[in-house]
């Protein structure tokens, strides 16, 4: 089976909340939730297909800071998700919702009450728990 990789951006307000986005009704896993980002394409680097992303998705311009962490996921009967999530250290723009059904600021801890896809729920867990702390400058 193939693999595909994915970047993700965790971008935090001065609240501690986190950026999520709820994926369009008409695509795979329509309705759930999930950090934005994308597929890298073809000649990208991560953090370069991770601005590219965001740029498109939220028509922000991203600095990507350091790599939070790496998830493999296997969907059923799809291919295997290699995910690297990645800190936003900052941006510039207004965020513009250009994709997502409904994009959402939540705290760590209520990360849980949302239908996340499975592929983003150990990080979740993570942030919740403390395990994943946003990088000191």
């Amino acid at each position: 089976m193939s693999s595909r990789q994915i970047v993700a951006g965790l971008l935090r307000d001065a609240e501690g909340r986190f950026l999520i986005g709820q994926r369009a009704r008409h695509k795979s896993h329509g309705l759930q939730w999930e950090f934005p980002g994308g597929k890298v394409e073809r000649g990208e680097g991560e953090e370069q297909a991770l601005a590219r992303e965001l740029r498109e998705e939220l028509d922000i311009a991203a600095e990507i800071g350091p790599l939070a962490a790496r998830v493999r996921h296997r969907y059923d009967r799809g291919p295997t998700l290699e995910i690297a999530f990645y800190w936003v250290a900052a941006y510039s723009g207004k965020i513009a919702n250009r994709v997502f059904e409904a994009i959402a600021w939540a705290p760590p801890g209520e990360m849980a009450t949302y239908d996340f896809l499975s592929a983003d729920r150990s990080l979740i867990e993570q942030l919740a728990r403390g395990e994943l702390q946003w990088p000191v400058p």
